[in-house]
């Protein structure tokens, strides 16, 4: 996996890597992850995969962030280490 940028984001960590013929864009925020895969015949450009992370786009990936968390906090609730 070749990294290729970091893009600006004022709420998550995210990369721009590019891996078998995809463009991988990860979005970190504190111990969670997620990971969307473009195919390069989709796009044009790396320009154009940027593009895709517009407003809409982040406000989703926030609240999945949020359900990442309440679902591994309830996954914790229920065993006991």
């Amino acid at each position: 996996m070749r990294f290729l940028k970091e893009i600006s984001h004022p709420a998550f960590r995210v990369g721009l890597y590019y891996w078998n013929n995809k463009y991988l864009i990860k979005i970190e925020a504190g111990m969670y992850e997620q990971t969307y895969k473009v195919s390069e015949m989709d796009v044009a450009s790396e320009d154009e995969v940027i593009q895709l992370l517009d407003e809409p786009f982040m406000l989703r990936v926030n609240e999945r962030f949020g359900q990442m968390h309440d679902d591994f906090m309830h996954t914790i609730g229920r065993h006991e280490f």
